[in-house]
């Protein structure tokens, strides 16, 4: 039960640190924002792996550095995705992957679930893609008459590839061996940041980020280090099927978020899609 509770105490926290990375990314872009969050929360992680303590191992730590390599990569390609092809189409297929991918690996690793439980991973993850889905006509409004994005090869490799990647840095995480502390995450994040850093020079999007984003930038990094904490105890202490697809309802939490703070339209479906959640929530909790 402690992996299910750590899993959505994740969710939940990934959940709002991308409401508010989204609100600061409507300021600036959105890599900007990540420029600033990513260092921060790897000094933060840092500090707080010297209290943890912990055992040195190269696996975990080759692990921690893999995961942040993915991570970044996904990042940069799910923007990059998002910018160029219609949202509506690359969010969920991104979630649905980011879902999947995670439960083949756990089962081929070993793991069997209750019945239930892989009932709930299936509910969760058609959750996911409801809830990720946008309002009919929010697309076109938001277009404003220009010419409405279209799902490409390209934005379909970036999407499948940051999918991909998604779920590779859960996978890896759940490699970092029990009683090594938070130092394989702190390597992770540095990885992470580098990477960013390099695709911003390169990009030409490396600039002095404005100051009216340093308070999001800072309460998105504290939240990003309390989902990527919990999710390693998470599946430290639970299975990589289930713990995955719980984490991976996050988006749930940003549009209820949506609809709370900026009163934001929500479609029949994404009200479905939560209603799912909740019940993916109590199956896969059966067998936590």
């Amino acid at each position: 039960m402690i992996g299910v509770v750590l899993a959505l105490v994740s969710a939940a926290a990934y959940g709002v640190s991308d409401f508010l990375g989204g609100i600061a990314s409507r300021r600036v872009a959105a890599l900007r924002v990540v420029l600033l969050s990513y260092p921060i929360s790897a000094v933060i992680i840092a500090i707080a792996a010297a209290f943890v303590g912990g055992e040195f191992s190269w696996r975990s730590m080759l692990f921690g550095a893999a995961s942040g390599t993915v991570l970044a990569l996904a990042m940069w390609w799910f923007y990059i995705a998002l910018a160029e092809g219609p949202m509506s189409v690359v969010s969920p297929l991104t979630a649905v992957i980011v879902a999947g991918i995670p439960v083949i690996v756990g089962v081929i690793m070993g793991e069997r679930p209750s019945v239930i439980s892989y009932g709930g991973i299936t509910l969760a993850i058609v959750a996911v893609i409801l809830v990720s889905r946008e309002p009919p006509g929010v697309a076109d409004h938001t277009v404003s008459g220009a010419r409405a994005p279209r799902f490409t090869r390209r934005v379909a490799w970036f999407t499948v590839g940051s999918g991909v990647s998604f779920a590779l840095s859960f996978i890896f995480t759940h490699q970092i061996e029990t009683g090594t502390g938070l130092w394989p995450l702190v390597v992770s994040r540095t990885v992470a940041s580098v990477i960013v850093i390099a695709v911003a020079t390169g990009t030409g999007q490396l600039a002095r980020p404005p100051r009216t984003i340093l308070g999001f930038a800072v309460v998105v990094a504290i939240l990003d280090v309390l989902a990527t904490i919990a999710l390693l105890y998470a599946l430290q202490a639970g299975l990589l099927s289930l713990v995955s697809v719980l984490v991976s309802l996050y988006p749930a939490v940003t549009v209820l978020l949506a609809v709370l703070v900026l009163k934001e339209r929500v479609g029949r479906w994404q009200v479905a899609g939560m209603g799912l959640a909740l019940a993916a929530v109590a199956a896969i909790a059966v067998n936590g």
